[in-house]
């Protein structure tokens, strides 16, 4: 029994110890803090340069015409299980991935509608665009899907998540409203990548381990944008001297955000409801156990033993990997393209942006008719509130606060928001869209008053 125990210990702590290091152990690497994971898909994403894009292409139109088959719901996708949960969609969501097929191969063909420079088709393939969408967001999200799809298991399949959410239940639920397994999703998405922490949402989502509102919770308010991202952002508005007051402020008010937030509608109107019942782990510690801990380690060893092999590891990190590449990249090109084209050739996020400047102008802002522009156009892109106050912002403080608000609104249609849209958590763009407003008004409250005691 000694030996058998001693064999399950060394199965959970081995592969997840290997997942906490590539998945959240910061390092330092060509100057910039990142994870492993992140470094592996950079090199090859390095390696494989050029024919990334028609990687891209070629996933999104696989995407588009499977999922047209999947209307008629053929036997031969019917009975295949990631074929089916892949391709089989609902016709809005088979309309938005032929919609990305379009986008994506105007925009690799570099199709200007006669080189007219001001037609609609050269609106969508242009850099600021679809040429953002594809160059420079896809060929990033392709390799981190597949990298990070495959290796999620060592998170996901050998007890990690089942011991941390013991040892954690008594702290992330009363605080936070979630269960205490999440705190791996928030660690992975706040050192790592935003866009890992939804994955690993979504699936403990399907696997019933999470429920409805626990899942909208976690993937809308602890999707957090990473340290290296944050460092972009900062460095838009040349402002780096000021990073480390600047990331303290940013964990500040994701702190609150995550506090707040979840308590509010629309997300404390989710129901506890499970796509698996059964699943997820009771909240208290049962009889005949000494502590959370003795409990933790009873249930990561029951994981640890019902690993069937490498062949089941395999296949569960294709299944991860196939479902985001065939199932959201199409998804973000379509959502994050007509999202920059609201925002680059239409008046409708300055108009959006009015109701904040009695705020604004409450906190005491300068420039605050410049920053209202920048406050709702971060729904569509993380990048593009930063890149207008670099341009129209010349007071320090204000394009301080716009660089901690343009992170800390962390639901952004190009990435964390169009991957939640395009997976099967219960959130809807409206919501989305609510939830993103509730964000910036907290981080407004909260980054104003210090910035006025920095500058």
């Amino acid at each position: 029994m000694e030996k058998r125990s001693s064999k399950l210990k060394a199965r959970f702590l081995v592969p997840s110890v290997i997942g906490i290091i590539l998945f959240m152990i910061p390092v330092k690497y060509n100057g910039d803090w990142t994870v492993a994971v992140k470094i592996l898909a950079d090199i090859i994403g390095g390696a494989l340069g050029s024919v990334l894009p028609i990687l891209c292409v070629i996933i999104i139109t696989i995407s588009a015409v499977m999922s047209l088959i999947g209307l008629a719901k053929p036997k031969f996708i019917t009975d295949h299980p990631i074929l089916s949960d892949t391709f089989i969609a609902a016709p809005l969501w088979v309309i938005v991935r032929v919609l990305g097929c379009v986008f994506v191969w105007l925009t690799y063909l570099g199709i200007d509608a006669g080189d007219d420079e001001e037609g609609f088709i050269h609106m969508i393939t242009e850099g600021a665009a679809g040429g953002f969408v594809l160059g420079d967001l896809l060929t990033v999200l392709v390799i981190i899907f597949a990298i990070a799809g495959l290796l999620l298991p060592l998170l996901l399949d050998f007890g990690l998540l089942e011991f941390i959410g013991a040892l954690l239940t008594k702290i992330m639920r009363p605080v936070f409203k979630i269960p205490g397994r999440a705190a791996v999703d928030c660690v992975t998405s706040w050192i790592g990548d935003g866009t890992l922490g939804v994955m690993l949402t979504c699936n403990q989502y399907e696997g019933g381990y999470y429920s409805a509102r626990e899942a909208s919770v976690i993937a809308t308010t602890f999707s957090a944008v990473s340290i290296t991202f944050s460092i972009v952002v900062l460095s838009q508005v040349d402002m780096m001297q000021y990073f480390g007051v600047y990331y303290i402020i940013i964990c500040l008010v994701g702190i609150a955000c995550a506090i707040i937030v979840p308590r509010i509608p629309p997300l404390s109107m989710k129901k506890d409801t499970y796509m698996v019942e059964g699943k997820a782990m009771p909240e208290t510690i049962p009889e005949g156990y000494k502590g959370s801990y003795d409990y933790g380690m009873s249930l990561a060893l029951d994981k640890a033993a019902e690993f069937k092999g490498i062949g089941q590891f395999l296949q569960n990190g294709m299944k991860n990997a196939v479902g985001m590449w065939f199932g959201v990249l199409p998804n973000v090109m379509a959502i994050g393209t007509i999202a920059l084209l609201l925002a680059n050739n239409t008046p409708i996020f300055d108009i959006l942006g009015k109701p904040f400047m009695p705020l604004l102008d409450l906190l005491q802002v300068p420039e605050a008719a410049e920053a209202s522009k920048t406050m709702i156009v971060g729904f569509t892109d993380m990048l593009t509130p930063a890149i207008l106050a670099s341009e129209a912002i010349t007071s320090m403080m204000t394009k301080f606060i716009v660089a901690v608000v343009s992170v800390t609104q962390l639901i952004y249609l190009s990435e964390v928001g169009g991957l939640i849209l395009a997976s099967k958590l219960p959130v809807k763009l409206w919501e989305l869209f609510i939830i993103f407003i509730e964000r910036t008004i907290i981080s407004l409250l909260i980054v104003c008053p210090i910035a006025h005691l920095i500058f």
